[in-house]
């Protein structure tokens, strides 16, 4: 990533002049570009817009959002500012699969990915002498459906006690119900093998090897009510043959999830991800 301390988002409907407007506000502050990206929606017709830039020194968020209230005014953007300076919080919940929890302390840790994981919450007891010897506060919260709509209001404590700015479902084998997926929109990420809907169910690498697939994947996305179709925001594929076995197939779908995971949470920590609708835009 470009050195930043602060990262601006915005979105509106496209016509000229936007960047001219923001880009002349963050001059006259002193600020200094570091990184900018753009894409015009040529189907709805809106504009996005990336921009990571330094602020002098002492600058806050405050007099920055004040000078560019005219331009935000003057072209009915939507806006997010970002202090890059300050480190993400992340709370991952995990159920006994740990491949994608384990790659992103690993990523943490080499400082590939700059966050904090602030929590981790499982539903099962097998996550937790990796989150405590990496110093990490575990919380076993088990659920039934009798005790789900429960169970979750504790996850939503825990998210909102540590200030959490993002939500991983690292291999979290439970449906998150309408509620919880509506009240964190845009703030929970979850990964899942790409070969629903063709292959539902607990064991879905064993179907495709039966079927004789010969492409495997992941997909990572935002959570919403709708089950496995929100926005996509990574994606990887790789080619299989008939040789391999179930166990290959498992081994190699790891791999991958783990990968598209930490990419996912990688662009959603530098606010490179924007919602379009039922896509996103991208800037790499």
């Amino acid at each position: 990533m470009s050195s930043a301390n602060f990262v601006l988002t915005l979105s509106c409907t496209d016509r000229p002049g936007i960047v001219a407007a923001v880009t002349t506000e963050l001059a006259a502050l002193n600020a200094n570009i570091a990184e900018s990206n753009q894409f015009w929606d040529k189907e709805t017709g809106r504009f996005f817009m990336r921009l990571a830039f330094t602020a002098p020194e002492g600058m806050g968020r405050d007099k920055i959002e004040k000078a560019l209230k005219s331009p935000i005014e003057r072209f009915d953007m939507k806006t997010a500012l970002s202090d890059e300076s300050r480190r993400k919080q992340i709370v991952i919940l995990v159920s006994k699969f740990d491949h994608t929890l384990l790659h992103l302390l690993y990523q943490i840790r080499v400082g590939w990915l700059d966050a904090e994981v602030a929590a981790v919450i499982s539903n099962h007891e097998d996550a937790r002498k990796i989150a405590e010897d990496a110093g990490i506060p575990f919380h076993y919260l088990p659920v039934t459906k009798d005790t789900k709509a429960a169970q979750e209001a504790q996850v939503l404590d825990i998210v909102k006690a540590v200030g959490a700015d993002l939500v991983v479902l690292a291999r979290y084998m439970q449906v998150l119900s309408d509620n919880l997926s509506t009240r964190l929109f845009g703030q929970v990420i979850n990964i899942h093998h790409s070969f629903l809907p063709s292959f539902k169910g607990a064991k879905p690498y064993h179907q495709a090897h039966e079927r004789g697939v010969k492409i495997i994947g992941a997909t990572a996305h935002y959570v919403t009510p709708d089950l496995d179709e929100g926005p996509i925001i990574e994606q990887e594929t790789a080619r299989v043959t008939h040789a391999l076995s179930p166990d290959d197939l498992v081994a190699a779908g790891r791999d991958i999830e783990s990968r598209v995971l930490a990419r996912a949470v990688k662009l959603h920590l530098e606010s490179r991800v924007m919602l379009n609708g039922k896509k996103t835009v991208v800037f790499g």
